[in-house]
């Protein structure tokens, strides 16, 4: 189970809005896709989506870019996820089998399991705010391209 680059690039164009939240009100797509170097119409769709789930708030406009909202730091990880991926990995067969589940499991199954529920846990139990929280400088450098 890995994840996709949709929620790889979510997470990065989040946390990028939250760290540049105390310096500006909003940032553009256009900064967002520079400094994470990702492809800016593949990010702007994605960020669309998360501002469609009330993750982001989004002002449109030559002022306008991806803000904060009141609920954006609360917001654990398996939102996120579940907006771009979908959270159907967690009871999928992890070897694609159509008739993997506990009575009839694949080879995998029981080792498997295990490491499902605590991916999903720790997904559960991590918010925007817990990856912004710490070392700025470290977590922009971390994210970006740079």
């Amino acid at each position: 189970m890995f994840f996709t680059k949709s929620f790889g690039y979510a997470v990065r164009g989040i946390l990028y809005v939250g760290l540049m939240s105390n310096e500006k009100k909003r940032v553009q797509i256009d900064e967002i896709a520079e400094k994470l170097a990702v492809p800016k119409h593949f990010l702007g769709k994605i960020m669309n989506k998360i501002v469609k789930e009330h993750i982001l708030d989004s002002t449109k406009g030559p002022y306008g870019g991806f803000s904060l909202n009141k609920d954006t730091l609360s917001i654990p990880l398996i939102k996120v996820l579940e907006v771009t991926d979908g959270l159907e990995q967690f009871s999928m067969c992890a070897l694609g089998l159509r008739k993997c589940n506990p009575e009839h499991p694949c080879p995998v199954h029981h080792e498997m399991e295990p490491l499902r529920s605590n991916l999903k846990r720790a997904l559960t139990n991590a918010t925007i705010n817990d990856l912004v929280a710490g070392n700025k400088p470290e977590l922009i450098r971390n994210i970006s391209a740079f």
